[in-house]
């Protein structure tokens, strides 16, 4: 039997699985010790239920997906509105230095993808997408960066990119803590009294200034988002007409809106609201997300699954080198610095919520890190976008 769902229909089923995955979550403590995120658990389950219907012979279901794309779209256009500079001024030297080694990690994990790609006889786009498109991009990049890996003819792209994105998603949970554990013993270290207690302040301040949420608020948010998408959209598709260079719509999208947002604070606009931003970016990716998941094909990758796997053992191996023997010396080899590995372990190889988990069961038991609790959701949440992102653009397009 086949089943075909509309754009409505198919919109409909996506948010009951965001739903119901938001309650699995919420009671399956696994789920919720790892962060995995709501579409994702949600989709996948339904992924599941639908490759052994087909492999049954009892039915196929065909989706609409076709508005997908926009909230994509709308996603990374919020976080493009969440990049503000006077952040990175306001975070100072150690938030800097975070930042530029998120920017290397990128660069390293897909190095490492494309190394092992080749080497294990599968695309070398496919070792991309086993990178940092799904590695520091998560089940977000996974899913935007497959669509256009796919549509340069490299099949199964986005069902590589979230079977890894998952993987490296409870990988980060798992090693982050005890990095930070080990670093702390090793060292014998302390939590210390910062020496910049007025620069953090500001910071916190500017990260967590918001306005009520009112009709009026919210269709002005709409409005900025709305003309980032179609500015980003033009420049995409010109730049790529201009140069032979592929840039999706939705990085357009996103480096539109931080020109735009960064803008706004220097003419001091009054009109941004990065709460209601937020909340519009959450509903646009968990909606996405959810289309995404619910729509792959799991039995496309049978074949993949061992290189796959393979490439993210080696990315975790990695990961615990850089931030024992490399970042945690470049942030200082101090009690601040062992609590951040931790929270790159779990943003670098997941999400920022692992991040902040991992950092919050080492704190509770170790003592406190202010500047890590504000300066890795600030960089995993909004500003690493800037520096992976073209990094990824880079790769794809020299790979291609």
């Amino acid at each position: 039997m086949n089943i075909s769902l509309d754009q409505v229909n198919t919109l409909f089923l996506a948010v009951a699985l965001l739903l119901a995955g938001s309650y699995l979550t919420r009671k399956i403590g696994f789920l919720n010790r790892f962060c995995i995120p709501a579409p994702v658990v949600g989709g996948f389950l339904f992924a599941i239920i639908v490759t052994i219907l087909k492999g049954l012979n009892l039915v196929e279901i065909k989706m609409d997906t076709s508005l997908q794309s926009m909230f994509m779209l709308a996603f990374f256009t919020t976080v493009g509105l969440g990049a503000s500079f006077s952040l990175v001024k306001k975070g100072g030297k150690l938030l800097v230095i975070y930042w530029l080694i998120c920017g290397f990690l990128a660069f390293l994990q897909n190095t490492i993808g494309v190394s092992l790609a080749q080497l294990l006889g599968i695309h070398p786009l496919l070792g991309v997408m086993a990178g940092a498109v799904s590695m520091e991009g998560g089940h977000g990049g996974a899913a935007a960066f497959g669509k256009t890996i796919e549509d340069l003819g490299v099949d199964s792209a986005i069902t590589v990119g979230m079977a890894a994105a998952t993987l490296g998603l409870i990988a980060g949970g798992l090693v982050g803590g005890p990095v930070s554990k080990y670093l702390i013993t090793k060292y014998n270290l302390k939590p210390i009294e910062t020496d910049n207690g007025k620069e953090l302040e500001e910071l916190e301040k500017a990260f967590k200034e918001e306005s009520n949420l009112t009709s009026s608020t919210f269709i002005t948010q709409v409005f900025l988002i709305t003309l980032c998408m179609s500015l980003g959209v033009l420049l995409g598709t010109y730049f790529s007409k201009l140069t032979g260079f592929a840039l999706p719509g939705y990085v357009g999208a996103m480096f539109v809106a931080i020109i735009v947002r960064n803008l706004m604070e220097a003419f001091k606009m009054p009109h941004f609201n990065l709460k209601t931003t937020n909340i519009i970016g959450d509903v646009s990716l968990g909606i996405f997300l959810s289309m995404a998941l619910m729509s792959i094909q799991l039995w496309e990758i049978v074949d993949l699954a061992l290189p796959i796997f393979a490439i993210i053992v080696v990315q975790v191996v990695a990961m615990i080198l850089l931030t024992i023997f490399v970042a945690f010396r470049l942030l200082g080899k101090n009690f601040d610095a062992a609590i951040m590995v931790g929270g790159l372990a779990g943003h670098g190889l997941g999400a920022t919520p692992n991040a902040i988990a991992n950092m919050d069961a080492v704190t509770k038991k170790y003592g406190p890190s202010k500047k890590a609790f504000l300066i890795i959701p600030i960089v995993g949440a909004f500003l690493v976008d800037a520096l992976y992102i073209p990094i990824i653009v880079g790769f794809i397009n020299f790979f291609s």
